[in-house]
């Protein structure tokens, strides 16, 4: 649905809502991507939990798989937050309340606790990575898997956080071309390109939102998403394929 302006401000638009998302504010700004990108983090790391949970110590391969796959998260998920935090929340406090301000220092604060997080899951992977595996392998594993776990379970609270209070202040105080200029902008700075993000933002959607998506966006992401979708999927089985099942 498009946007139109009236009296009383551009109308409201149709929002996304996918499984596991805590809310969907209304409003203006038509704020998919950000639904579709917490959808995709959410995804993931359910994934990193089974499958480090799960695969074999002796499958050198698939956690060499496991690793590079948590090095391309984390790049999509670090660059996520620094454009919350250098881009969006610094407009949405020049314009806000006090109220929302504190939410907006308690976005950047959840950051702050999950980066550290990250960070001990790619130390706890890389010498389970490695070429030989310690002898102490299953120690390791088990404390990787509290790790993880953490990180899954402080991410999905953020994401709840921002979809329920951060997103609203969003509605408020964004116009939609500034909320697309702002993405434009991001999207720009992003080392991941579009032949990863495509079909890593289309895994796993319900049927209804991906065609709804596709639709919006046109058929040249279509063509995209299937030349691509096949080599990721074949990625996903790669690091992911004693956790999937």
């Amino acid at each position: 649905m498009s946007t139109s302006t009236s009296e009383t401000g551009p109308a409201p638009v149709k929002q996304l809502r996918l499984p596991g998302q805590a809310a969907a504010p209304e409003g203006p700004v038509d704020l998919t991507i950000m639904y579709l990108m917490h959808h995709a983090f959410r995804r993931d790391l359910q994934r990193f939990v089974a499958a480090i949970t799960h695969t074999p110590m002796t499958e050198r391969a698939t956690w060499q798989a496991i690793a590079l796959r948590w090095e391309r998260f984390g790049e999509i998920l670090h660059h996520h937050h620094t454009v919350e935090d250098d881009e969006i929340w610094p407009v949405l406090r020049e314009r806000g309340t006090d109220a929302d301000r504190e939410h907006l220092d308690a976005m950047e604060a959840e950051h702050d606790e999950i980066d550290p997080l990250l960070a001990s899951v790619g130390a706890g992977l890389a010498p389970l990575s490695g070429d030989t595996l310690p002898s102490d392998a299953a120690d390791r594993r088990a404390a990787l898997v509290v790790r993880i776990s953490a990180a899954r379970d402080s991410l999905g609270r953020h994401l709840a956080h921002e979809e329920t209070d951060a997103l609203v202040i969003v509605q408020h105080h964004l116009t939609p071309t500034e909320f697309e200029v702002l993405h434009k902008d991001a999207s720009a700075g992003m080392s991941v390109g579009l032949g990863f993000i495509v079909p890593w933002l289309a895994e796993d959607l319900p049927a209804d939102a991906r065609e709804h998506v596709l639709r919006e966006a046109g058929l040249p992401m279509r063509v995209l998403l299937w030349l691509t979708r096949g080599r990721f999927r074949r990625q996903e089985r790669a690091a992911f394929r004693f956790g999937m099942a």
